[in-house]
């Protein structure tokens, strides 16, 4: 398997410390993980791709340092991320955090605070000369989806065509076709959703479930393996089905980021995303999810949280 890492393993031994020795820590479908001991005791964790860095992993390495720059929520630091032509994909080489999944009710309080100040904290990427705020500076993945991030000025044009329009695309299924089209007519094209509401731009992680949260080694809140782009703030919400948050999660996110009118109008639009791509992913078992999704953006919205 460590020939496999070629290029990471060169990386390390010129850039950090030899490795002295390495070991699998699993894998998906579209990527390939393992832990690496150097020569001063350190550990690093290493995410391989049988893609160029550019059409994956280049998304998540700056995703998790745009994170970790804002101090609001802590992130695996980001050592290197490269092309392996010799093996055919790329790398992410990250410092190896000790870390543990939450306890089933244990309290994510803490979490909802800190996602909630990465919302709120200023975007680092400016506002390009053409006035666009939405996006992200490369092509980024969710799973192994393709995930579309050209810099875009409107966010409701932004979501309608490079997320859901982009899932339907690859998804070819008439019958979601007609809910969304019905959807559109009912909403104006997603305006109707938004009546009231002031977008402002917010580095999201983009795939947060319970898989990618944990705490760290002082008890910390910590995220990773992150689809990240600048969003609305709520498209954070689209995998809440699989996140386990809670109460405490939602009271603290709400303490410092009120909801906004509409919100739960909106959920099922973000849900409607994640719901896509599943479907597209792993098959027929969310096909209906998804079309609940689209019947509630039809007939409107039956809760009152958005969390």
């Amino acid at each position: 398997a460590a020939a496999r890492f070629d290029g990471a393993v060169a990386w390390l031994e010129a850039n950090i410390q030899p490795v002295t020795s390495t070991w699998s820590e699993g894998a998906s479908t579209w990527a390939h993980r393992e832990g690496m001991a150097l020569e001063d005791g350190s550990r690093v964790f290493v995410k391989r791709s049988p893609l160029p860095a550019d059409r994956m992993l280049r998304a998540e390495a700056l995703g998790l340092r745009a994170i970790g720059a804002t101090g609001t929520v802590d992130v695996p630091e980001v050592l290197c991320c490269e092309d392996d032509p010799a093996n055919d994909g790329s790398f992410l080489v990250m410092r190896h955090v000790e870390m543990r999944p939450y306890r089933r009710g244990e309290s994510r309080a803490a979490l909802g605070a800190a996602l909630a100040r990465l919302h709120a904290a200023p975007p680092a990427a400016r506002a390009r000369q053409d006035g666009s705020r939405f996006g992200f500076p490369v092509v980024g993945t969710i799973g192994g989806t393709v995930q579309p991030n050209a810099w875009a000025q409107d966010w409701v044009a932004f979501f309608r065509e490079q997320r859901v329009a982009h899932q339907l695309r690859l998804a070819r299924d008439g019958e979601l076709r007609r809910a969304w089209d019905g959807v559109l007519e009912r909403t104006d094209g997603l305006e109707g959703l938004f009546r009231g509401v002031a977008v402002r731009p917010s580095l999201i992680h983009g795939d947060l479930w319970e898989g990618n949260y944990a705490l760290g080694p002082e008890g910390r809140p910590l995220v990773f393996d992150p689809a990240p782009y600048y969003a609305h703030s709520e498209a954070e919400f689209g995998m809440a089905w699989a996140a386990g948050f809670g109460t405490e999660f939602a009271e603290a996110y709400r303490e410092v980021l009120p909801e906004e009118p509409g919100c739960a109008a909106r959920r099922p639009l973000y849900t409607l995303y994640h719901h896509l791509n599943h479907f597209n992913l792993f098959g027929v078992d969310y096909r209906d999810d998804a079309l609940e999704d689209l019947e509630q953006l039809l007939q409107g919205p039956r809760d009152v949280s958005a969390l």
